[in-house]
């Protein structure tokens, strides 16, 4: 397939905000692909090159990029950086200057998506000396043979900002209404069931696989049968299932039924600890990153302290400290998540004790479907309860208000931040937020939100980016909600810092403004504030009222899992009443 249909798609993409169009230019378009692509496409519709829980990156810089264009567009590189400084998107510099180059080079051809994808797979297996030069070559060639508006997706993509408005829930009707059934308005009840139920397999499917991409090869080549018989697999992480928010018990009975699992909510991180027939052990976090190297004595206490051949749970990690054997709050541990050396001494001076509290599969067996006293009852027969190294989630089960009050207060005491009340009879739904569990903390709730831009300081502040714009989500839309500039620290020991937050910052810089600089959206932060305003001044319609940073979300989450609009609108409401 040729490569110019694929921008083509993107440029469609690109030219509306609603999200039934969006769906229809996709599923013409994957209509076309031949299934022996049909992978590579899917990815590269999101802008990716792996899927999301293959940690290899392409490892290309902004600047990088723009010697890239200059040796593909023969211009110098004062002059990339003066058209990107005026633009302030490399990938418009790439398309305006690729499309008034006067000739191809002899060796261009037509680009293909084969061709594309290959190069750009090859970026991330360049290492050692000479990778950058290796690197400028790969990219240089793809933007010669490329025609401009080409160039800019090519360009895009490396940078990871595409920018089309592509969400996980408009490609997946995509995928639908491309091998199964388009909506209509005119829909009967028994056709709307039927295309509900093609929808149902197609996120199930992608629920167990976490890879668009195939799930639209095997929609393609086996139908719903196929996507039927998607099982589980360990290796490759699925979404963890996530909790919607409680005001009180009350509400919190009406949502999952009496009796009810009542369970700490410890202040630590997801862990997703997988074992294979082989005894090899895994660890993923909630943004699917493999942290098995970070936690050598977390794989110590799975392999002690958990009987069976094979299994996937879904456990907190919560630091605590040694001398008082008290919990310690995220921060205190986080920076273990993305430590790559003193692995064993970091180990003893910020050690986790890991929470088991559900289980996705069991020697061979996947539990998903299970109810979820069923699940829990396989957990506590096998993981031993050995404190501050591996144990069950602490946890009652009750059909009494003030059971769960008297239980607040211990998980409290505990230094823990509230409750998980679940459905006993309910299933386990990757990724979903269905009301089968519920968070309860009786505190304001936070936010966790992406920075997209941010500015540099004045005064003393000015080598260091110290103002942040922040994103919630809706659908595929990254849409701002205000700007944070406290709560960060001058020196380095007293926690994040404004030096640690311009240094994860200063890679991912996209566009440049004078002092104002986008970036790619890839810093998590967990955002409090006192609250929530209507305010024409950002995309979202809300501005934060003096909010300020409480910590850094990114070794946890990904874009996908910050808050969306919905959920601030509905803090919103909370708040009026």
């Amino acid at each position: 397939m040729k490569y110019s249909e694929l921008a083509e798609v993107y440029r469609q993409l690109s030219s509306t905000t609603k999200r039934l169009e969006k769906t229809e230019h996709v599923a013409e378009f994957l209509k076309k692909v031949h299934a022996d692509e049909t992978e590579e496409v899917v990815l590269l519709l999101q802008g990716r090159i792996f899927p999301a829980w293959d940690e290899r990156e392409l490892g290309v810089a902004a600047q990088l990029m723009a010697k890239a264009i200059s040796l593909a567009s023969g211009n110098e590189i004062s002059s990339i950086k003066k058209e990107w400084k005026k633009t302030g998107d490399l990938g418009d510099v790439a398309e305006n200057l690729i499309k008034g180059k006067k000739q191809h080079t002899l060796a261009s051809s037509e680009l293909t998506v084969k061709k594309v994808f290959s190069n750009l797979r090859k970026l991330a297996e360049e290492s050692g000396g000479g990778s950058v030069d290796r690197k400028l070559q790969l990219i240089a060639e793809l933007l010669s043979s490329s025609k401009g508006n080409e160039a800019k997706y090519i360009t895009r993509t490396i940078l990871g900002v595409l920018r089309v408005g592509l969400g996980e829930g408009t490609l997946r009707d995509s995928i639908v209404w491309a091998n199964f059934m388009k909506v209509t308005d005119d829909m009967d009840k028994e056709k709307r069931e039927k295309y509900n139920s093609f929808v149902d397999a197609v996120q199930e499917a992608y629920d167990l696989t976490n890879d668009f991409a195939v799930v639209a090869k095997i929609s393609k080549e086996k139908g719903v049968k196929g996507l039927k018989s998607v099982q589980i697999k360990i290796g490759k992480p699925i979404k963890v299932m996530l909790a919607l928010k409680t005001e009180n018990a009350t509400e919190a009975f009406e949502t999952v039924g009496k009796p009810a699992s009542v369970e700490f909510k410890y202040d630590g991180f997801r862990l997703e600890i997988e074992k294979d027939e082989k005894g090899n052990i895994t660890l993923f976090t909630r943004r699917l990153d493999n942290v098995v190297e970070q936690f050598p004595d977390v794989v110590e206490h799975v392999k002690k302290h958990v009987k069976g051949d094979s299994f996937i749970l879904d456990a907190e990690a919560v630091g605590y400290d040694r001398k008082t054997m008290k919990y310690l709050p995220f921060q205190n541990i986080s920076q273990r998540i993305k430590r790559k050396y003193d692995i064993d001494k970091i180990a003893k001076e910020l050690p986790v004790e890991v929470n088991v509290f559900d289980i996705l599969a069991y020697n061979g067996k996947n539990l998903l479907n299970e109810p979820f006293k069923k699940r829990r009852e396989i957990i506590e027969k096998i993981v031993d309860d050995v404190k501050r190294k591996i144990r069950p989630a602490e946890a009652i089960v009750t059909d009494k208000e003030e059971k769960i009050e008297e239980f607040f207060k211990k998980a409290r005491e505990a230094g823990n931040e509230g409750l998980m009340i679940k459905n006993l009879e309910a299933p386990y739904k990757p990724g979903a937020r269905v009301g089968y569990m519920l968070k309860f903390k009786k505190v304001a709730e936070n936010l966790d939100l992406v920075v997209v831009e941010a500015e540099w300081g004045e005064g003393k502040r000015s080598k260091w980016l110290s103002s942040y714009n922040l994103a919630c989500r809706k659908y595929g839309k990254l849409l701002e909600v205000g700007k944070v500039a406290t709560g960060l620290k001058e020196k380095p020991e007293e926690g994040l810092s404004f030096d640690e937050m311009t240094q994860m910052l200063k890679p991912l810089i996209v566009e440049e403004h004078g002092k104002h600089v986008k970036v790619k959206p890839k810093i998590i932060l967990e955002v409090g504030y006192e609250e929530i305003q209507k305010s024409p001044s950002y995309s979202s319609g809300y501005a934060l009222r003096f909010p300020r940073v409480i910590r850094n979300r990114t070794s946890e989450k990904n874009v996908n899992n910050i808050n969306t609009l919905k959920d601030v609108e509905k803090l919103y409401e909370q708040q009026k009443k």
